[in-house]
């Protein structure tokens, strides 16, 4: 992760982290009821994890949208209702993409980049996987 900033503050990074995840949720037709205004966790400025609202049962947490210095996508709160859950669950699902993608073959629930890029792209992947699990699993990042 490049520790380099492209915005000023902490503010504007977190604004244009929003509005990438707002954009990016559209580009997958991804319905939602809304991004929260600040991200439920977040190591300015290499991550950002969004509590989005469902549309289905509002008032309720739908998705878990992440962006920052790695893939940004996006889960179903189905598979975590905590923040350190969803950033497991990432974890997690990259390391299986990475090791698709070390194998030559398309991941079957995640599409992350082309086939002429994997050999790149798995090792990258598998590093933010590890770090998100470092992240979640390192207890004086939360406050419970």
């Amino acid at each position: 992760m490049s520790g380099k900033r492209k915005y000023p503050d902490e503010k504007e990074w977190v604004k244009r982290e929003r509005e990438k995840v707002i954009a990016y949720l559209s580009s997958q037709r991804c319905e939602h009821g809304g991004v929260g205004e600040w991200p439920a966790f977040h190591i300015d400025p290499y991550l950002a994890l969004w509590a989005s609202q469902s549309r289905k049962v509002p008032g309720r947490i739908g998705w878990w949208p992440i962006s920052g210095d790695l893939p940004t996508d996006y889960m179903s709160s189905d598979s975590g209702n905590h923040p350190r859950e969803a950033l497991r669950h990432f974890s997690a699902e990259w390391r299986s993409v990475a090791k698709s993608m070390k194998r030559g073959r398309e991941h079957p629930r995640t599409k992350i980049g082309t086939p002429e890029l994997w050999p790149t792209m798995a090792p990258l992947l598998e590093r933010r996987a590890q770090l998100l699990k470092d992240y979640a699993d390192d207890d004086s990042l939360w406050e419970e």
